[in-house]
């Protein structure tokens, strides 16, 4: 995908870049693939690979009508090199987003990334999802979380829906059909009184597939999940 299509594209769905987000999707890929040869943020580095498997889809929950250009607070976990939150921010500038993430470097780069492309209202910290949730500054305080190839759902549910306000959504997005991971998630969505509200797959316009779960957060996450950092993901809920 060209820039020139990824902007049409976006177009024939309502959104027409200005130039300063052209710019700013610009200045992300070069600065992605200057950083990339100092630290591993991403395998994927040619323009038009960049541009159609980070850039397009990570901007799937707001092209397919779940998240809006407005002030909800939205984190995302393990980031990496920003995806997909990001994006997201770029083409709706009203979001308040804050990454997490265990790699200081990776914080490093985005914090360069953010201040090259005038992003405002973004925040970046170091650390583990796990002693995070458990941060009362953090913990509840999230109108969504995002999560993009992160883990599987029975592992995901317990890095993110701590940090979720009651009502708040979970967004998850995969590579592939998400069925045999919900069935195994089932028992940790109810320890965590969250709820499956949407499951669907689609493709990117290449034909690659492609898999987005909402889960919705129905009660307040009982106090001791997450549990200490590692343990999520050796002895899954």
């Amino acid at each position: 995908m060209t820039p020139a299509e990824f902007y049409q594209y976006l177009a024939e769905q309502g959104f027409t870049l200005s130039n300063l987000q052209k710019n700013q999707f610009e200045r992300y890929f070069e600065l992605l693939i200057e950083w990339n040869k100092k630290i591993n943020l991403t395998a994927i580095t040619e323009k038009e690979e960049v541009y159609l498997k980070h850039f397009y889809d990570s901007l799937a929950p707001v092209l397919q009508g779940h998240i809006k250009n407005e002030p909800v607070r939205l984190l995302d976990i393990g980031a990496g090199a920003g995806f997909p939150s990001l994006p997201m921010k770029i083409l709706c500038p009203e979001l308040e987003v804050t990454i997490i993430d265990s790699l200081n470097k990776r914080i490093n780069f985005l914090t360069l990334l953010a201040g090259e492309l005038g992003l405002d209202r973004v925040h970046f910290y170091h650390g583990r999802a796990e002693d995070f949730g458990q941060d009362k500054t953090f913990r509840a305080t999230f109108d969504i979380v995002t999560a993009r190839a992160v883990a599987r759902m029975q592992v995901l549910s317990e890095l993110t829906i701590p940090f979720l306000t009651i009502g708040g959504r979970l967004i998850a997005l995969k590579a592939a059909a998400a069925d045999e991971e919900l069935a195994d998630a089932k028992n940790a969505l109810a320890l965590l009184f969250a709820k499956v509200m949407l499951t669907y797959n689609y493709q990117l316009p290449n034909g690659d597939g492609r898999n987005l779960t909402i889960v919705e957060k129905k009660k307040e996450t009982p106090n001791k999940y997450p549990r200490k950092a590692g343990l999520p993901n050796k002895k899954p809920l």
